[in-house]
């Protein structure tokens, strides 16, 4: 290979996968590229795809055999359309809910991620002649190192503790990432210690590369050297040495690839980086790229397209938002529960924008990146659960008036929550309930029996007030696109399964809060849930 050839190994771009393929192999050496999505809870970038919860709700169902059927379904829908990889799973532990990607992390205890990194098997499947099936993805473990540990939760931040903090907390799913074969692990934007991870050569090349023996590549984040300077990628040349000489293997360029590579040759041409480094990046490249199978199979496989959003995966997804579900709390007594809810009562107020707006049911990273899509709302799983003659009412938006022209409700079911956000869109100092969601629930609470349904990515503050005017709380996570698994749940034809996968807080001020402190004092532990205790389907 020469040396354009190779350092073109080393670009992740974005474009159109098939027509990209077509060209690379038309080229000298017929080498076909490796594209990436970011399916990260479902083939989320392709319209009318199954939308999973978001791995914060994975969390709480606990089952690992769940998250390895999430792997496989998401892997048949990507292959589906012509992509061989995928910018998943996040394994970052979250410790800190101010953090806008608190909603991609499993959970705050490491040995819950670690419990779901089953998908990683899911996706890749376990290839028994040494490369990937038709039907499996290559899996990207990220983002190391230590993102969900950052300084008042702030993303692309930094994460002060010791090494034995580090591997204790958020180095162990990796591990179990690496024993199950994951291919592509990603740098983290944020830092630690001050040492930025794109260019931590420590933590990238002799902890992951030569004492835990990964075979496969680092790919850089998002536009992930250019942050090493500021403005973002001023010094573009220093970007480049930094990163590679740290260890990364491929680097993601949205944009300027053409100066990517023709600064890259002209580091190796000048010795800032050693040709064998670049030799080192592309031989792992090529491995995986082997593994996934891409020269025998380089294009979409079009007998795939009926796996989009079947039934056997809108099933799956169904099922994972019931066994998300977290009861909170189940009756202003404990011998008088709340829940389940009579299907077949005469009259039912539904309440707030949450209830029938499945963008903010999916959240971010779903179609566009702080979110959007279709699917089937928690009113419509409502509609659809309740008797014949059942009239449901739903206001988006109840007052006074509401409950001066309608009355006789036999209960109300009020969903909040927050809106769609990602990455640092999503950092917040205060985490109240938005959109007025404290009073919608305070109003309709006093007016008839209130179940409250949650609909975010962590946990939100629950004045004490609130809590005792309601009858019932459930933790809905971001379920995704099949909302009726809420009304599965809360009209009891299956109990509710779900444990919290972190503390929810009483206030503020005890963030950062985690189990095991001196301090520690939650409204509810991590691993609280409540069940009802029917014989359910």
């Amino acid at each position: 290979m020469t040396l354009q050839e190779k350092v073109a190994q080393m670009a992740q771009i974005e474009r159109m996968v098939d027509t990209m393929q077509t060209w690379a192999l038309s080229s000298r050496l017929g080498i076909p590229i490796l594209y990436a999505t970011d399916a990260v809870h479902g083939h989320n970038n392709l319209l009318d795809a199954t939308i999973f919860p978001h791995n914060v709700g994975i969390g709480a169902t606990r089952d690992e055999g769940l998250a390895h059927r999430i792997g496989v379904a998401t892997a048949l829908e990507v292959r589906a359309t012509g992509i061989h990889y995928t910018f998943a799973p996040c394994v970052a532990v979250c410790r800190d809910p101010r953090w806008g990607r608190c909603y991609e992390s499993y959970g705050e205890d490491p040995e819950i991620v670690c419990g779901m990194t089953g998908i990683v098997s899911g996706l890749q499947g376990s290839p028994p002649e040494g490369h990937l099936g038709s039907k499996n993805v290559i899996a990207c473990a990220k983002h190391f190192l230590g993102d969900g540990g950052t300084h008042k939760g702030i993303n692309e931040g930094n994460t002060s503790c010791t090494f034995e903090e580090l591997e204790r907390i958020h180095m162990k799913p990796y591990l179990d990432c690496l024993a199950q074969g994951v291919c592509t692990i990603m740098a983290s934007y944020s830092s630690w210690n001050g040492r930025p991870l794109h260019s931590d050569r420590y933590l990238l090349t002799d902890v992951l590369k030569f004492k835990l023996g990964f075979k496969g590549f680092i790919i850089s984040d998002y536009e992930g050297i250019d942050r090493l300077t500021w403005p973002h990628g001023s010094n573009y040349r220093y970007c480049i040495s930094a990163s590679v000489n740290a260890g990364i293997d491929m680097v993601m360029i949205p944009h300027r690839y053409e100066k990517f590579l023709e600064d890259l040759i002209y580091l190796v041409e000048s010795e800032v980086i050693p040709l064998s480094r670049v030799d080192d990046a592309v031989r792992r490249i090529l491995r995986v790229k082997f593994i996934a199978g891409i020269f025998e199979q380089p294009f979409s496989d079009r007998s795939l397209i009926g796996v989009v959003r079947c039934k056997e995966h809108l099933d799956l997804a169904r099922e994972v938002v019931r066994k998300s579900l977290v009861l909170l709390k189940n009756g202003k007594h404990p011998k008088n529960p709340f829940l389940p809810l009579d299907k077949y009562t005469r009259k039912v107020l539904v309440c707030g924008q949450h209830a029938d707006d499945i963008g903010y049911q999916c959240g971010g990273w779903t179609i566009s990146w702080y979110g959007s899509s279709g699917g089937t709302s928690i009113l419509e799983g409502i509609k659809e659960a309740v008797g014949e003659e059942t009239v449901v009412i739903y206001e988006q938006h109840p007052s006074e008036v509401t409950f001066a022209s309608m009355i006789d409700f036999s209960f109300a079911v009020v969903v909040v929550g927050e809106v769609a956000y990602a990455e640092r869109l999503g950092d917040r100092s205060q985490l109240h309930i938005p959109l007025g969601g404290a009073e919608m629930i305070n109003l309709v609470a006093s007016k008839v029996p209130t179940v409250v349904i949650v609909i975010s990515g962590r946990p939100l503050v629950f004045e004490s007030y609130l809590l005792d005017k309601i009858d019932a709380l459930v933790a809905a996570w971001l379920p995704g696109t099949e909302g009726g698994g809420v009304a599965d749940v809360i009209f009891g034809d299956y109990d509710f399964h779900g444990k919290l996968p972190v503390n929810w807080f009483k206030s503020m001020d005890q963030i950062p809060m985690n189990d095991g402190q001196q301090s520690y004092d939650p409204l509810f532990p991590l691993g609280f849930g409540l069940k009802m205790g029917l014989n359910c389907i």
